[in-house]
């Protein structure tokens, strides 16, 4: 307990506040969890509103005890909330847990079955933050599956990156990756949609590609995943290995909250506030990075991912901009020139710009003209074109409203069409490659505030 596993979970509207986690836990040396049942203490960044509780309950029950649930609405919380999670946690280790009688209610919570076993032991134990909100029985009926197409992230080359087996789909033996890259694990498939035997879940038939009648699973993931968009829940209908379908959901965002967080110094310049070239540059190089770096650890290349999240942390607490610049160039030349990402990433998601245009998408993903490798090169061409703008001390022009993710100013947000073209990318994709896909398109939710999405024509 002296180093506690971290699960962080985020919700719409406190981008910031898991930044600033994510730096805390990395100053102390912490390891981030990336599923619950290898979490010692839960983070929740943001105040949930009653719609999220149960799902939050049921992430927590999901935890080995002893285990502790802390919350953080603002900054400054973050530090003292660690601390204190943290010498609860060795409290509780060191008391005795009393018996608890058959049918008798847990300390979690959770009423324990009279048949001794309880939703969170043994094989009803949940490894991935997947819900679904139209069932809440997939949160204590539902045991663990994992998909036979899933895929471990890759092992990864010093020199060169990630290394791609020849079978994207094919399952590699890496337990310390549970639940990232490409191996989705799920649990809390759509009962609306599927029969159950023995309290189990059981697929429904339906048509593939090659008009076989196979199983399809109705799957739920998202939203506390590691490495995944804050707030983003994807249903996702598989049959073997290919996604079949998939519909697009998400949290609900705040309205009258704080401004989307990567999207602020141009909105801020928009409504007349001073806003300086440099903040805004350091703001679009610390969301490519954030971006970079969840598609990288996504894929397996933690070492890549840890040095784009330090940069990011660097520019946005004010790091010289020569010092950054530097570190900046060769974290971007490394990352660009390893052969063994482009033959991991090259094919997946392909989105053509006429077709990026039509469905009204701005920014990288228009600009960039491809595959979800080509998305990541732009973000890279982007961060080295802002780098020299980093100490600029020149105001911001007002009518600048090109944000990280496209231009602000549109009848909608540019997140919002980036999660329009999802499904289509995602339909017929192998399983263990959706994740690499949506990293590569990495959609801000919190650009869906009600407040954004009335005034972006007029910011």
């Amino acid at each position: 307990m002296s180093r506690p596993s971290v699960l962080a979970v985020t919700l719409p509207g406190a981008t910031a506040l898991r930044l600033e986690l994510e730096a805390e836990v990395r100053r102390r040396g912490w390891p981030l969890a990336s599923v619950p049942a290898a979490a010692d203490l839960l983070v929740v960044c943001g105040f949930p509103p009653p719609q999220d509780a149960q799902w939050l309950d049921a992430v927590e029950r999901s935890m080995p005890q002893p285990a502790v649930r802390i919350g953080v609405v603002r900054s400054g919380q973050v530090t003292p909330g660690l601390t204190s999670g943290r010498e609860e946690l060795i409290a509780r280790a060191l008391t005795p847990r009393p018996a608890v009688a058959p049918g008798s209610r847990t300390d979690a919570g959770a009423e324990t079955p009279r048949n001794g076993h309880s939703p969170t032991a043994h094989h009803d134990t949940p490894t991935s933050g997947t819900f679904d909100d139209r069932d809440s029985r997939s949160h204590s009926h539902h045991g663990t599956h994992q998909h036979h197409g899933d895929q471990a992230p890759r092992p990864v080359d010093e020199d060169h990156g990630p290394h791609r087996p020849a079978d994207r789909a094919a399952p590699a033996d890496r337990p310390r990756h549970q639940g990232r890259g490409g191996a989705m694990e799920h649990r809390g498939h759509d009962m609306h949609a599927m029969a159950e035997v023995a309290g189990l879940p059981m697929a429904e038939r339906g048509d593939d590609r090659d008009e076989l009648r196979l199983d399809q699973l109705h799957v739920p993931f998202g939203p506390a995943l590691a490495d995944w968009p804050t707030g983003l829940v994807l249903r996702l209908t598989l049959q073997g290995d290919v996604v079949q379908g998939a519909e697009v959901d998400h949290l609900s965002v705040p309205s009258g909250g704080p401004m989307p967080f990567w999207a602020e110094p141009w909105l801020r310049a928009a409504r007349g506030e001073q806003v300086t070239r440099g903040s805004a540059a350091r703001r679009r190089c610390a969301a490519h990075l954030d971006s970079a770096g969840r598609l990288l650890a996504v894929v397996g290349w933690d070492d890549a991912a840890a040095r784009c999240r330090r940069l990011r942390d660097g520019l946005l607490t004010g790091a010289p901009g020569e010092a950054t610049r530097e570190a900046l160039h060769r974290t971007v030349r490394r990352v660009g020139r390893s052969r063994s990402l482009r033959w991991s990433l090259a094919g997946l998601g392909p989105l053509p710009s006429d077709r990026a245009q039509a469905a009204g998408v701005t920014g990288p993903a228009l600009a960039a003209d491809g595959d979800a490798y080509d998305r990541l090169l732009t973000w890279l061409t982007e961060i080295g074109r802002a780098q020299e703008e980093l100490d600029d001390t020149r105001p911001l022009a007002p009518d600048d409203l090109t944000g990280p993710r496209g231009r602000l100013d549109g009848s909608r947000p540019p997140s919002q069409a980036l999660l329009d073209v999802l499904p289509d990318l995602l339909t017929g994709a192998e399983f263990a490659c959706a994740r690499i896909i949506l990293a590569s398109l990495d959609p801000d939710v919190e650009e869906l505030s009600p407040a954004f999405v009335s005034g972006a024509a007029h910011v």
